[in-house]
């Protein structure tokens, strides 16, 4: 896991590049490395976060040994010693997986893509053909950013911040920002928050040569899944399934530095738990964490230590209190470059912070369940042929459009939902995974793991499982008024009676409620703050100061809309970024 930087074409400036790695050097802080191609047309920086092969041999950016190929890469290549093996006549120098993913390019070219099981984002240099390869995994786990000039060269990096150290303006995308605070949506497709800042589809790789670049996607999970439901009968689906669980948590514990696992109180940290007692054994001792609020409301402590109860893992319990959101804001806004997930997200880099001070540098996670077996409860509006919401466990409106200037409003673009399958829940599935919700969450949640310098493997996310998941029919997901029917099922033989069955809670916090009481203060200093921004251009002022007293008089359940205004003053309280906004 680390931070990668590069510039390609004329506009290539060892200085920006060098900049560009200070930048990032949160993601990376082992070691640092630049390559300068010798034309001038190229240069990759690398901040390293080591994992696996701690010797100086894992240092990026990492050559083929006629010097022909350079790669830095961010992320983790979970079956690097299956495809070593099978690339038994490469000379390799090292053991680390950068390494193979040189010499299955050099063997394969752009089609060993296909063959890699990880997280990743990648430069590659091809001195000999002057080329720059730039990839990223089938979902998006791992960042990569671009911005074009005129002149036909190109800025990359892992993180917004870094492509602003070299030189590229900040100015604010007004009809991203009015998508979001219209209607919540973002990380949908290739554009950011910010003008001229591009983000590389999930699932696809960009080719330059010659001052010219194109985008290809490589990976999309239905096309992989096709149109058919799986035929099979449920025990089949079930031992293949189970079959797969077991080695993704194998694959996932590779490394030469401490793992451990964050758990919720939900039925996927439980199957996540008891997937790691059955790979490595009931004896297994690798540290767990998990994050509280003190309200009981919300806290899932008894439902964790439930889970805990008959291993050896050690918890540590890691607090989140109104009093430290504050700096713990700023300090996670300045990593995360557009708005995040609210107060959840601030939990969650607690949980990070704790990690790392005790010295666990690999955190495993859940995340991805949801969204491949129909956990959300408004999939059952999909299973009945509707058009389904995208809030989880609200009543109120997450947003209000009535807030924003008719002026942003005419600048807001059609949202256009993916219908690749016949039939309504599983498109629902697929705008979770590919524009809505995974999305998102893997963002927030690379840059607060990055920003303790953690690492966080998701392994519900490895491909295999989802696409096997998402071929299964309605009746092996929802049955009644509960998702993930077959997975519980195959949960209940790895965890603690009753977990299993427990409802689907959203990971919350006391948001709402911090938001009207001890925070109130805060949040309407930002508030004020952003409407001095931007108000009058995006915001009406009355309008949002009416909402917003309103809220505070206890009405409505939904605190998202106050925080998209909060999101606005982290973001653009800057003279320059404001004068940009109005503009």
């Amino acid at each position: 896991m680390c931070g990668i930087s590069g510039m390609v074409g004329p506009g290539c400036q060892p200085s920006g590049l060098r900049a560009m790695v200070e930048a990032q050097r949160h993601r990376g802080p082992d070691d640092e490395g630049v390559f300068l191609a010798p034309s001038g047309r190229a240069a990759l920086g690398h901040n390293r976060l080591s994992i696996i092969d701690l010797s100086a041999a894992g240092r990026q950016p990492m050559a083929t040994p006629d010097g022909r190929l350079q790669l830095v890469l961010n992320g983790e290549i979970y079956n690097y010693l299956e495809l070593r093996a099978e690339l038994g006549d490469y000379p390799f120098m090292t053991g680390t997986d950068t390494e193979v993913i040189l010499a299955a390019y050099l063997r394969w070219g752009t089609a060993c893509l296909d063959r890699l099981i990880g997280m990743f984002a990648f430069l590659l240099w091809d001195d000999r053909e002057q080329r720059l390869l730039a990839a990223r995994d089938r979902f998006g786990v791992k960042p990569l950013y671009y911005h074009a000039s005129p002149d036909g060269s190109l800025v990359l990096s892992s993180e917004i911040k870094a492509l602003w150290a070299a030189g590229v303006p900040r100015v604010p995308d007004a009809g991203r920002w009015g998508a979001y605070l219209a209607s919540g949506v973002c990380d949908h497709d290739g554009g950011t928050f910010w003008d001229g800042v591009t983000r590389l589809p999930a699932g696809a790789f960009l080719d330059w040569q010659g001052a010219r670049y194109r985008v290809t996607r490589w990976y999309d999970v239905a096309d992989r899944v096709g149109q058919e439901w799986d035929g099979r009968s449920v025990g089949e689906v079930r031992e293949e399934y189970t079959g797969l669980l077991r080695e993704t948590i194998r694959l996932r514990f590779r490394s030469d530095v401490p793992v451990g696992i964050s758990l919720s109180g939900g039925v996927d940290s439980a199957t996540l738990l008891g997937l790691v007692a059955a790979v490595r054994g009931p004896e297994d001792d690798v540290q767990a964490f998990t994050f509280v609020t003190g309200d009981p409301r919300y806290d899932e402590l008894p439902w964790v230590e439930r889970a805990l109860a008959r291993t050896r893992h050690p918890l540590t319990v890691c607090r989140l209190s109104p009093d430290q959101v504050p700096a713990l804001a700023e300090s996670v806004q300045e990593v995360e470059d557009e708005p995040f997930g609210g107060i959840p997200t601030l939990a969650y880099a607690r949980v990070f912070e704790e990690a790392r001070a005790r010295g666990v540098t690999v955190l495993l996670d859940g995340q991805g369940m949801d969204e491949q077996w129909a956990g959300y409860d408004y999939y059952r509006e999909a299973l009945r042929g509707g058009t389904p919401g995208l809030i989880q466990g609200s009543r109120s409106p997450a947003t209000h459009a009535d807030c924003l200037t008719p002026e942003l409003s005419q600048l807001v673009p059609p949202l256009d939902a993916p219908r690749p399958f016949p039939d309504a829940l599983r498109n629902a599935q697929y705008r979770d995974l590919c524009q809505t919700k995974l999305p998102r969450a893997l963002r927030f949640n690379d840059r607060v793991s990055m920003r303790e310098a953690e690492e966080l493997r998701e392994p519900f996310l490895d491909h295999r499982l989802v696409e096997l998941a998402l071929r299964q029919p309605p009746e092996r997901k929802i049955v009644g008024d509960q998702g993930k029917h077959l997975l519980r099922s195959i949960a209940s033989e790895l965890m603690p009676e009753g977990l299993a069955e427990a409802p689907k809670r959203p990971v919350q916090t006391p948001q709402r409620e911090w938001l009207r009481g001890p925070l109130r203060e805060w949040a309407e200093t930002g508030i004020e703050s952003a409407l001095q921004a931007v108000g009058g251009t995006w915001l009406e002022p009355a309008a949002v100061r009416t909402r917003w007293q309103r809220f505070c008089l206890g009405e409505g359940d939904n605190s998202h809309f106050v925080w998209q205004w909060i999101s606005l003053a982290l973001l653009l309280n800057t003279p320059s970024t404001a004068r940009a906004a109005r503009a």
